[in-house]
C-alpha cells in the first residue's frame, strides 16, 4: 500500500472494497485478497487518525 496515501483516498478505497465484498459474487481466492486489502486499509486509516489526533492535541497545548 502507498504510504503517502491520504486518509480520504484510503477511506474511499476501503469503502469501494466493502461494497465489492458485499454486493459481488466473488470467488474465495478473490474474496480473501479483497478482505486482506480492506484490513490493511483499516489499519492505515486507524494509524492516520491517531497521528492526526496527536497533532491536534499538541496544537491545543
Amino acid at each position: 500500500m502507498e504510504q503517502t496515501m491520504s486518509f480520504d483516498k484510503a477511506f474511499a478505497e476501503l469503502q469501494k472494497l466493502v461494497r465489492q465484498i458485499e454486493t459481488e459474487d466473488i470467488q474465495v481466492d478473490t474474496l480473501a485478497a479483497k478482505v486482506h486489502d480492506a484490513n490493511e486499509l483499516v489499519k492505515y486509516c486507524e494509524t492516520r487518525l491517531r497521528v492526526i489526533e496527536e497533532e491536534v492535541v499538541k496544537e491545543r497545548e
